[in-house]
């Protein structure tokens, strides 16, 4: 029975923070969490946030408030988007507090 347990522990572990832990203690489960979940944002707005000039706004290195106010407005539709409306409300408020954080602390290229 201890792969039984220790599957069992996993999926508790899994449970836990699918329901939306604190960003703090989901970030402390997985350090690497924050950058995982930017990972997402790579398709159109490049590794890291680094997206090629003129293809799609560079996130690297913006300033955190006001990306998460972006995030925020596509979430409640209030502000206009092709898709960022469906990628946005995929999110639980603390996995955006952890995207904007890590985008945030990228740093821009050329700077």
């Amino acid at each position: 029975m201890p792969f039984a347990r220790h599957l069992m522990s996993r999926l508790s572990l899994l449970a836990v923070l699918a329901a939306g832990l604190g960003s703090t203690a989901a970030f402390a489960a997985d350090p690497n969490l924050a950058r995982n979940l930017a990972a997402t944002c790579a398709n159109c707005h490049g590794t890291d946030g680094h997206a090629q000039p003129g293809a799609m706004d560079v996130l690297a290195g913006q300033d955190k408030g006001m990306l998460l106010q972006k995030l925020n407005g596509f979430r409640d539709g209030s502000r206009p988007a092709t898709i960022m409306h469906q990628i946005a409300k995929g999110y639980t408020p603390e996995q955006l507090d952890l995207i904007t954080t890590y985008l945030a602390a990228q740093k821009r290229e050329g700077k």
